[in-house]
């Protein structure tokens, strides 16, 4: 949930681990329960908030916000939703690698540093309650462009959030709301792909040390992210990205690793 891209530091490590092909298939079980495991990390960490969006709804005459928010969620869902079920397989086959990953995450920071200039900075925000239908598309599109690995689906909605009007806290506050049907539906969609590599054998410890370290590890990223956007803005992760991404591209060049090539 922080904005520098998971999924592009998990294929870094992962080609890094020369993993082969069946412990592939085995990493791609293990992103699917451990991304599951940060998806109900959000949920335990905002169980009020949603508690009173079901209640809202599911009453005889809803309340206004519940209803709004919930559609507002929709909205921003569905680019992302579309692009994927579409793209899905070509953009893993063709864009996971770790010289893209760190040329999106090095893209990315400078996005990052050019938005949080303090030329750029607006003082009319808006909250997450006063949005409209085509700026929650809007973002929506902008969660989208995650699909690229190292872009980071929570930055790419949170900068997306700043560029159409939203607060800085109000766009990661929607980015985490935001992060539980689209991390759902993909999860969804890897686990039809891959059902056939879920095995009932020793793996399962493994399996059960990564859910807890990846709901502890989400848990701590929601709270810290929102305390540290009340005080400060991202260009701290827009450096990280920028010199991570840099170090693996110079890794690249000068034959420092072998890295797995694009294609």
């Amino acid at each position: 949930f922080l904005p520098i891209s998971s999924t592009g530091h998990l294929i870094i490590v992962g080609d890094l681990l020369k993993f082969s092909e069946e412990q592939r298939g085995i990493i791609d079980v293990f992103d699917i329960v451990s991304q599951f495991a940060a998806i109900l990390a959000v949920i335990w960490a905002y169980r009020m908030k949603f508690a009173g969006l079901a209640c809202g709804i599911l009453r005889r005459q809803p309340e206004r916000q519940p209803v709004r928010f919930v559609l507002m969620l929709l909205f921003a869902l569905l680019p992302a939703a579309v692009l994927g079920l579409v793209f899905h397989s070509t953009i893993k086959q063709v864009l996971f690698n770790p010289m893209i990953v760190a040329s999106a995450l090095v893209v990315g920071g400078l996005v990052i540093l050019y938005l949080e200039h303090p030329r750029r900075r607006r003082a009319d925000w808006i909250e997450v309650d006063d949005m409209t239908a085509p700026t929650a598309v809007k973002i929506g599109f902008a969660q989208a462009l995650a699909m690229i690995p190292g872009t980071s689906r929570s930055g790419a909605t949170i900068i997306g959030g700043m560029i159409f009007g939203l607060s800085r806290k109000a766009a990661t506050e929607f980015s985490f709301f935001l992060a539980v049907p689209t991390m759902l539906a993909a999860t969804v969609l890897e686990l039809y792909k891959n059902w056939r590599l879920f095995t009932f054998d020793a793996s399962l410890a493994i399996f059960a040390i990564g859910c807890v370290a990846s709901f502890v590890s989400a848990m701590w990223a929601v709270r810290f992210l929102l305390r540290f956007v009340s005080t400060h803005t991202f260009v701290s992760f827009a450096w990280y990205r920028i010199v991570f991404g840099l170090i693996v591209l110079a890794s690249w060049a000068f034959n420092w690793v072998d890295w797995r090539l694009p294609g």
